[in-house]
């Protein structure tokens, strides 16, 4: 059993009492965990708020067999233990970990190949914001859909958390981005985060425009996360041999797909989700992201965008301001100071 510091026993940290909407969220009494091999403990200083946080509390989706009922996904802490085969110099340094559950908590235990030195020039809420997003633009964007510079996407919900790294992420790697987006008033910032065009869904048909941006010839890469008939629209805007790359679907994940068009444009359909990678799966990607990304942080040409932040005992509210569908960018939850 690794050696550790003196804490106390439990905590209180966040669970979904039952499947439904924000009011099930409530702080709960959990055993402070123990790091295994590989893993360190850390004193929790923010904690990024998902939409698969959601999808949880919703019955929607569940923890792994063996991984705990606390939500969150994604933190910054500062190491206060370390498991077997970690290097103890590690204790007392901020890392940003990707985490398959339990950030919504004082304490919350991370695997140290999942996770990154924090930048000095990153606060705890910034660093908490980034790690889940990492992973999966890294995954999705660059490996699944294959973006390469000169490249053309399209991203939908680009003012969110994952569409705001997305543009960035892109824009560094040598590509041209649209993004599609509900309010007006955030192009100016997102054209500053590197988007070449911005579509407002609302008044303007996204495939025409994409159509006219690239001379009729379409877009490369399309990142979803509408789902429903946008998949068929998406289609409609992309180009011969493009990348369909499905993060979520808001609008339904059943779909309509004419395959002769899939065939004669040579398109390819691709999509993930986080969560039920493999512990060696992620560390592969992080090891991409450390080499190819981390350097861009550390820089400050990719970093987070926060809206808000939450006091931990108010996660209920913070679901609801991203359920809300006017977040720009991050929502993080600052639990109260861990002391021992």
């Amino acid at each position: 059993m690794p050696s550790m510091p003196s804490l106390p026993s439990s905590m209180q940290a966040v669970i979904a009492r039952e499947p439904g909407n924000a009011s099930v969220l409530a702080l709960a009494d959990r055993p402070v965990p123990e790091p295994g091999a590989g893993e360190v403990l850390l004193r929790v200083l923010g904690a990024g708020v998902n939409r698969p946080d959601i999808m949880q509390r919703q019955g929607i989706s569940k923890p792994a067999p063996g991984v705990t009922d606390v939500l969150g996904l994604e933190v910054c802490g500062e190491v206060v233990a370390c498991g077997p085969g970690v290097d103890g110099a590690l204790a007392g340094r901020r890392l940003m970990s990707l985490v398959p559950g339990g950030g919504y908590a004082p304490w919350c235990v991370a695997a140290v190949d999942h996770s990154f030195a924090v930048p000095e020039r990153l606060s705890d809420a910034e660093a908490a914001a980034l790690p889940e997003g990492l992973f999966t633009v890294w995954h999705n964007l660059f490996e699944l859909g294959r973006l390469r510079m000169g490249d053309t996407l399209l991203v939908h919900g680009g003012a969110g958390g994952i569409g705001t790294l997305a543009i960035q992420m892109a824009r560094a790697a040598g590509a041209t981005v649209i993004m599609t987006a509900s309010d007006e008033t955030r192009f100016e910032e997102l054209k500053a985060l590197g988007a070449d065009a911005t579509i407002c869904w609302r008044t303007t048909d996204f495939v025409q425009a994409c159509l006219e941006r690239t001379e009729g010839r379409g877009v490369d890469v399309v990142l979803d996360v509408v789902g429903g008939d946008y998949v068929h629209r998406n289609l409609q805007a992309m180009a011969f041999g493009g990348r369909h790359v499905s993060l979520s679907f808001m609008q339904g994940s059943a779909v309509q797909i004419e395959m002769l068009q899939l065939m004669q444009k040579q398109l390819s359909l691709h999509s993930s989700t986080m969560r039920p990678q493999s512990r060696s799966e992620k560390a592969r990607m992080a090891q991409g992201i450390g080499r190819h990304v981390m350097p861009l942080v550390q820089s400050g040409r990719i970093g987070p965008r926060i809206h808000h932040t939450f006091a931990l005992k108010d996660a209920a509210a913070s679901h609801e301001m991203l359920e809300s569908g006017q977040v720009f960018g991050k929502l993080v939850l600052i639990p109260e100071a861990a002391n021992p």
